[in-house]
C-alpha cells in the first residue's frame, strides 16, 4: 500500500512538473512572439515615418521650385484719364454787332436811367432788357455764336435760355414756349434757340413777346446798341 501511495504521489509530482514546464515554454514562446510583433510594428512605423519625411521634403522642394520659377507679377497702374473741361472759346467785344433774335416791334425799351410804364403791372419801373413783340410759335434765333450755360423757368420771363458769348458777355432769351438747345451746347449765330410761348402774367397785357437781355460781367447793357439795325 505504501508503495502504491508513493507511486501515486510521484505521478502527481511528475504531472505538476510537466504542467509547469509546458507553461514555462508557452509563456516563453508568447513573450518571444510579442517581442517579435512589437519589433515588426516599430519597424513599420519607422518605415512609414521615413516615407512621410521623404514626401514632405519632396513637396517642399516642389513648392520652392514653383516659387523660384514663377515670374514676378508686375502690376501696371492704369492712368486716370480726366475728362477735358469744356471751355467757352467764344469772343465778343463792344465793337461786335449781333442779329435780331426775332422780327418784331419793340414793346418796351431798355431803360436803366429812368423808369418806364409797364401796362400789365400798371406801374413805372426800370427795364434791364428789351421786350420785342412776337407770335406764339415764332422762331427765336441765336444773335451770336456762344455756349448755352443755363435753361431755367423764371416767374417773370418764363422759360429762359442764357448763352455765353465770351469775354463776360451773355445773351438772355425769355418767354419761350419750346427750347431747341441743350445746356452746355455750343451754338452759332442764326441757330434756332426755341419758339415763343404764351406770355407770363407779368406781360399779359403786352401780349406774346421775347424778353431779350444782354449782360456784361453780370450787369445789363443796352441790347439796342449792339443789335444790327
Amino acid at each position: 500500500m505504501k508503495k502504491d501511495k508513493g507511486a501515486a504521489v510521484g505521478l502527481v509530482i511528475c504531472f505538476i512538473a510537466m504542467i509547469a514546464i509546458v507553461g514555462a515554454i508557452t509563456f516563453s514562446n508568447y513573450e518571444k512572439n510579442s517581442e517579435g510583433e512589437l519589433a515588426k510594428t516599430e519597424e513599420k512605423n519607422q518605415v512609414a515615418q521615413k516615407k512621410e519625411e521623404q514626401f514632405q521634403a519632396t513637396q517642399g522642394d516642389k513648392v520652392e521650385a514653383e516659387i523660384t520659377e514663377k515670374p514676378d507679377v508686375i502690376i501696371e497702374e492704369t492712368p486716370i484719364v480726366q475728362s477735358p473741361v469744356v471751355q467757352n472759346k467764344h469772343s465778343f467785344s463792344e465793337e461786335d454787332m449781333i442779329i435780331w433774335p426775332i422780327d418784331g416791334n419793340v414793346l418796351l425799351n431798355y431803360s436803366m436811367d429812368e423808369t418806364i410804364y409797364f401796362s400789365t403791372l400798371d406801374q413805372y419801373k426800370y427795364n434791364p432788357a428789351v421786350v420785342i413783340a412776337g407770335n406764339v410759335g415764332q422762331e427765336v434765333l441765336s444773335t451770336e455764336d456762344g455756349k448755352v450755360t443755363s435753361i431755367q423757368t423764371d416767374a417773370q420771363t418764363g422759360v429762359t435760355v442764357t448763352v455765353s458769348l465770351g469775354d463776360g458777355y451773355e445773351a438772355v432769351y425769355g418767354q419761350l414756349g419750346e427750347v431747341c438747345v441743350n445746356q452746355g451746347e455750343n451754338i452759332t449765330e442764326g441757330d434756332i434757340i426755341g419758339y415763343l410761348g404764351e406770355p407770363t402774367k407779368y406781360y399779359s397785357v403786352e401780349g406774346c413777346n421775347l424778353y431779350f437781355q444782354l449782360l456784361k460781367n453780370g450787369e445789363p447793357v443796352n441790347p439796342l446798341e449792339y443789335l444790327d439795325v
